[in-house]
């Protein structure tokens, strides 16, 4: 696929209103409570914006007995993942967003090959009601967040915006326990060292470029920080760690408190 956006979803896009006083319909995956909540922090949902990248793996060499990090597979894995938010980015900026809230970050494996991963990316679109020019990220382009509604109108009350999504992948092999060892274990309560060691040293590389990341965005932390494990089918003893969070600047000023409803307020509408 080449960077040009496909013919549906620039379709799809001109659909779509821009602002709140546009004409055309806005779509987006956020709850009720999520909507309202968004709009009380001034802003606006225009569209849903999607990204995605279907992916081969390649094939990685590995040693039996030792721990170690399985580059291909990682760089392949962060590869896939940077492309299907770029795409999903991409449709942002089209839309005229000043933003995404509630990115969320899937994969699947395609039935048809073994060695084939499909990455979706999707968030809601938004625009501040004022177009407020601080809201960007630091390349100028539209932030991105995977913050729900309610965790991104706290966010803005406490002083602080969303910058960027940043994310970390370690794909390992964790070294297979020799014959004699795993005898030597049978019926007793003992740490697996090897094992402590692997699960250990790959977790602290996925956090530490997640955190590289935000540095790179001039971030000053990273809030709502989940680590994924997974095999995604993979042959025994071979796992990643995918650490993800989202990037936060101070706003310039903060908003004032009596601009923002309380979410209590907000929820029991629907109680």
């Amino acid at each position: 696929m080449t960077d040009e956006m496909p013919a549906h979803a620039r379709d799809r896009l001109k659909g779509l209103r821009s602002s709140a006083h546009s004409t055309g319909v806005f779509t987006s995956d956020f709850s009720v409570n999520e909507f309202l909540l968004v709009r009380k922090a001034g802003f606006e949902p225009i569209g849903l914006c999607v990204g995605s990248c279907v992916y081969h793996v390649g094939i990685q060499y590995r040693s039996w007995s030792k721990n170690q990090e399985l580059d291909v597979l990682s760089k392949a894995m962060y590869h896939a993942r940077e492309l299907a938010m770029s795409r999903m980015r991409a449709e942002a900026t089209a839309m005229g967003a000043d933003g995404i809230v509630g990115v969320k970050l899937t994969i699947k494996r395609l039935e048809w090959d073994e060695h084939l991963l499909e990455f979706i990316a999707i968030g809601t679109g938004v625009v501040h009601g004022e177009g407020h020019p601080g809201f960007r990220a630091h390349d100028g382009g539209p932030f991105t967040s995977d913050l729900s509604g309610q965790d991104f109108w706290s966010l803005l009350h406490s002083g602080y915006r969303p910058v960027e999504m940043v994310m970390g992948s370690c794909v390992y092999h964790v070294a297979h326990r020799g014959i004699l060892a795993g005898l030597g274990s049978i019926g007793q309560n003992v740490e697996l060292e090897n094992y402590t060691s692997a699960m250990y040293e790959a977790r602290e590389i996925a956090i530490d470029r997640m955190q590289y990341e935000a540095e790179a965005a001039h971030a000053e932390g990273v809030v709502g920080v989940d680590i994924h494990e997974g095999s995604h089918g993979w042959q025994t003893h071979v796992i990643e760690f995918f650490a993800i969070g989202t990037a936060v600047l101070p706003l310039d000023q903060e908003i004032a408190p009596e601009k923002i409803a309380d979410p209590m307020m907000v929820l029991s509408v629907n109680d």
